[in-house]
């Protein structure tokens, strides 16, 4: 109770000195339950109102009137130009537009839709977060999605470091620092994305998603604001689950492990968090027909979060070992090679990914 006491006054603290709302839309975005409440609090641990703090502090903070505008402050060096490629060359039509140096993307929360945008701030070493929706009480959850799509709260310099103890790995490492490893915007949503690009370029699972998006999607409420190129929103495991057909032209096994995702991700609302070691995540992802070893570590790595994921028979994994080594890797070798990369193998993944320059085909192996 302490530790989301705290989550929510720090964050109620955050849209004070970085936004105009009303004190009574930020006690509600925070999650207090009254605004007495949140008054009483503000009091005990900072001898002072809320006000007095957006007093000291308003006039220099930004504005705007489509929605609101937060900075979310990252441990440098950040490699913006290496995660905004990596988003660009993913992004599915309507959901998300790339471009000018912007990450937009549709949202939805508890039935309601809006939109974000996502820009960089290297002079004060930020990410800066324009927010559209119209539910302040998602605030929260929608910050702690880009937080962890924009891979924020990595302590790059020690994981860097660790890696380039390697003396094969470190001139990679040196090439581009503050490779970040991308997260997944919705667990759901980064699963599918998974199984439509087995066996498949990353562009041909892009277009399937798009297709996907276009027929399940729910629509944006139309708004002069909305950015161009936002159309709809993912669709959600439930209409996915209870959906006649899903209409895509794909492999019908890959269909029924579509469906077969969607129904366990409907029943199950911890299936893409964190419990438990990553052995035991792996081993629960597997018991969903269709997925194996590479797609159940994808989804470990960018949707559970787990940095020391490896899905070791990626092909683009095993020429970026290759390039690594000079040595052609297997799945095997790879696995063992990169016992010296924990706990943060998921980075080390990045950086051979990267390696890698080619569009690669993901190859699932049946029973690996």
């Amino acid at each position: 109770m302490a530790v989301a006491q705290t989550r929510r006054v720090l964050f109620a603290k955050h849209l004070i000195h970085e936004t105009q709302m009303p004190m009574t839309e930020v006690a509600i975005a925070a999650g207090f339950s009254s605004l007495r409440r949140f008054n009483e609090l503000f009091q005990t641990l900072f001898h002072r109102p809320p006000t007095a703090l957006r007093r000291r502090s308003s006039a220099s903070r930004p504005t705007t009137e489509a929605g609101i505008t937060l900075r979310l402050r990252y441990r440098p060096p950040y490699d913006w130009e290496s995660m905004l490629s990596f988003l660009h060359a993913r992004a599915i039509p309507g959901v998300e537009v790339v471009e000018k140096g912007c990450y937009r993307r549709t949202v939805e929360i508890d039935g309601s839709r809006g939109s974000i945008a996502v820009t960089h701030l290297p002079q004060r070493q930020s990410l800066s977060v324009s927010i559209q929706f119209p539910a302040v009480q998602s605030l929260p959850a929608i910050v702690a999605r880009v937080r962890r799509l924009f891979d924020i709260g990595a302590d790059i310099e020690t994981i860097d470091a660790h890696l380039s103890h390697d003396p094969h790995l470190a001139p990679w490492v040196a090439l581009r620092p503050g490779l970040r490893a991308p997260g997944g915007w919705d667990g759901f949503e980064l699963a599918v994305r998974a199984i439509l690009g087995q066996q498949i370029s990353v562009v041909a699972a892009r277009k399937l998603a798009g297709q996907l998006v276009a027929l399940h999607g729910k629509p944006l409420p139309k708004n002069p604001s909305t950015p161009p190129g936002l159309t709809h929103t993912f669709p959600t495991a439930k209409r996915i689950a209870t959906a006649k057909s899903i209409g895509l032209g794909m492999p019908t096994a890959r269909l029924a492990s579509l469906k077969a995702l969607a129904h366990a991700a409907a029943d199950d609302p911890n299936l893409f968090r964190p419990l438990g070691t990553i052995e035991e995540v792996i081993v629960k992802l597997r018991t969903i027909p269709g997925i194996g070893d590479w797609t159940a570590q994808y989804i470990a790595l960018r949707a559970i979060r787990e940095m020391d994921a490896f899905p070791a028979s990626d092909i683009g994994l095993l020429r970026g070992a290759t390039k690594l080594d000079g040595a052609p890797a297997t799945p095997k070798s790879l696995l063992h090679r990169a016992e010296s990369w924990r706990p943060w193998r998921a980075y080390a993944a990045q950086h051979l990914w990267a390696a890698n320059t080619n569009e690669i085909p993901h190859t699932e192996r049946p029973n690996a």
